[in-house]
């Protein structure tokens, strides 16, 4: 069972894109440690402060060249990563759409203000309709997300870039903020071994807005992937030392 005592000293961070990740390790002053064997997943250590923190990338397609995107390589990567190092706290972090109709800009930072969800596992059965939705926990971030001026909401996961209908209904359903392709899966992977969980998402695109979703995510990576980086060097920065308790 997670406490809300525990002190927060070893931090893995979850990631899917090079892109994303690298700027990070780099910020962060990690290195490269030998990873899984026989998987693509590669490990990044180091001391950031009190802390030790692992950046975990999911790795690149062995037949493609590309990177590892989406719920499966995600799963992977935080099971593996969660049993080798016992984190404290993990961190499923990069980029995603956001609304305009909602409020949200390009470059905004989420956290996870409630639990994480699916929008494209549609099992219309007794029992399995929820059990595809998800709804798995995440740590309690209201306090962090003041004190760090970063925006809390609905983060919801599917395989797929776009979201055409029926995905469309069911973001509407779970009131979305956030819409990605990694999170639920580490979420699922949290929730199952009691790992403590938080989503930290940057807006590349806007579901509502008329121009291509992957035109948008091109063009708004870079920037996006600047103020994950500070969003999530500050989130160390904030859980320090501290019991899990006072990110709430």
């Amino acid at each position: 069972m997670i406490s809300a005592d525990t002190i927060v000293r070893r931090v893995a961070i979850v990631m899917a894109m090079r892109a994303e990740g690298m700027p990070l390790i780099e910020r962060l002053g990690l290195a490269e440690v030998d990873g899984p064997d026989r998987l693509p997943v590669r490990w990044f250590d180091g001391r950031v402060g009190g802390l030790d923190v692992r950046v975990a990338l999911n790795g690149v397609d062995v037949r493609h060249g590309v990177d590892l995107i989406a719920t499966q390589p995600a799963t992977l990567n935080a099971y593996v990563t969660a049993i080798s190092f016992s984190p404290d706290l993990m961190v499923t972090a990069g980029t995603a759409g956001g609304w305009l109709a909602k409020g949200a800009e390009i470059g905004d930072v989420y956290l996870s203000g409630s639990p994480l969800v699916f929008h494209d596992r549609r099992v219309p059965l007794p029992g399995f309709e929820e059990y595809g939705h998800g709804r798995y926990p995440v740590v309690d971030i209201a306090g962090v997300a003041t004190r760090l001026g970063l925006k809390a909401g609905v983060v919801s996961t599917s395989n797929s870039l776009d979201g055409p209908e029926p995905d469309a209904s069911i973001m509407a359903t779970h009131d979305a903020d956030v819409k990605e392709m990694e999170a639920a899966a580490v979420g699922w992977v949290a929730e199952t071994i009691g790992v403590p969980l938080v989503a930290v998402k940057a807006i590349t695109d806007h579901v509502d807005h008329g121009a291509e979703t992957a035109e948008q995510f091109t063009a708004n990576l870079s920037l996006a992937t600047d103020r994950l980086v500070d969003a999530v060097v500050q989130l160390l920065e904030d859980a320090d030392g501290r019991p899990l308790r006072h990110l709430a």
